[in-house]
C-alpha cells in the first residue's frame, strides 16, 4: 500500500474546519492530517483534540516541515511567512489567499528554484478550466462583477479607506471599480476569487472588477464576462455565504476538498 501523504491545515476557520474534519474522517483517501495551527493556541487545540486523527497542534511556519501538503486557510496577513517556509522546503502550498499571493508573486520563482508548488484552488468562482484555456490563445478584455449582501463587505480596507458607510443601505451600491489587483488589495476578505481570475487569464492588472453591495440579495453573486479570440462567454454564479463568516461561499471549502481530491485521485476531469 502506498503511504498516505501527510497534509497540514493552517487556520482553522470557517474553510479550514471543513477541510481539516473531512481529512479527519478519512473523506480523501491518500491524504492524512497529521498537523493544524490557529491564530488561537488555545482554540486551536481545542478543535483538535475532537479529531480522532489527533494532529499536532504546531506554528503556522512550522507546518512545512510536518507534511508533504500545506493547505493556507489562515487570515491574509500570515500569508507571507507560511508561504515562504513552504516554498523553501519544497513542498506543495494550497492557498485560498489568492489576493496575498498576488503581492509576493516572487514566490513563484522560489518555488522554480526548490521544486515546490503553489496551487490556488477554483474557490467561490468558475469557469478558470474555460480562462486558462483562452489564456493560450488571445484574451482581449475580462470583466468581473461581485454583489455582495452589505454585511459581506464590512471592514474591508478599501471601505475603511475612504469613508464608505453601509449602514442603513435601501438599494444597490457600487463600492468599487477598478483593477483585480487593486480590488484584491482593499477587499482582502471578499475577493480573492477576482485575484485567481487575473492570474488564470490575462493578469490581475488588466482584469476589471466592479464591487456592489447589494441589500436585496442573500447571496454572493460572481459573474464573469470574458472576450476572447478562441471564445466569448459569460457566467454567473450565487454562491450561499457561511453561516460562521458571511464573507466566504460554503463553496471555498468545497473547492479546496476537490484540488486536494485532485491531487491523488487516478481519474481527474477538466483542466
Amino acid at each position: 500500500m502506498v503511504k498516505p501523504l501527510a497534509v497540514a491545515v493552517a487556520g482553522l476557520g470557517a474553510i479550514g474546519t471543513k477541510v481539516a474534519n473531512t481529512l479527519d474522517a478519512g473523506g480523501i483517501p491518500g491524504l492524512a492530517l497529521v498537523a493544524v495551527s490557529g491564530r488561537d493556541p488555545d482554540k486551536t487545540h481545542v478543535v483538535a483534540a475532537q479529531l480522532a486523527c489527533k494532529p499536532d497542534v504546531a506554528k503556522t511556519e512550522s507546518l512545512a516541515a510536518r507534511a508533504d501538503i500545506v493547505v493556507d486557510c489562515a487570515p491574509s496577513a500570515a500569508f507571507a511567512g507560511l508561504a515562504r517556509s513552504v516554498v523553501v522546503a519544497g513542498r506543495v502550498l494550497v492557498t485560498v489567499n489568492a489576493g496575498a499571493l498576488l503581492q509576493h508573486l516572487d514566490l513563484v520563482e522560489a518555488a522554480k528554484a526548490t521544486g515546490g508548488r503553489i496551487l490556488v484552488p477554483t474557490g467561490a468562482l468558475l469557469g478558470l478550466d474555460a480562462m486558462r484555456a483562452a489564456a493560450e490563445g488571445s484574451i482581449a478584455r475580462v470583466t468581473m462583477i461581485t454583489r455582495k449582501p452589505p454585511n459581506g463587505l464590512e471592514g474591508a480596507p478599501y471601505l475603511v479607506q475612504h469613508g464608505i458607510s453601509l449602514k442603513g443601505l435601501n438599494a444597490a451600491k457600487r463600492v468599487f471599480q477598478g483593477s483585480a489587483a487593486e480590488g484584491a488589495k482593499g477587499f482582502p476578505a471578499n475577493v480573492n476569487v477576482a485575484a485567481a481570475l487575473g492570474l488564470a487569464g490575462i493578469g490581475p492588472d488588466k482584469t476589471t472588477l466592479e464591487i456592489w453591495a447589494d441589500p436585496d440579495v442573500d447571496r454572493n453573486i460572481h459573474r464573469i464576462e470574458v472576450e476572447a479570440d478562441s471564445a466569448r462567454f459569460s457566467l454567473q454564479i450565487e454562491n450561499v455565504p457561511s453561516l460562521e463568516n458571511p464573507r466566504t461561499g460554503k463553496i471555498t471549502a468545497l473547492s479546496v476538498l476537490a484540488c486536494l481530491r485532485g491531487m491523488v485521485a487516478p481519474l481527474r476531469v477538466g483542466t
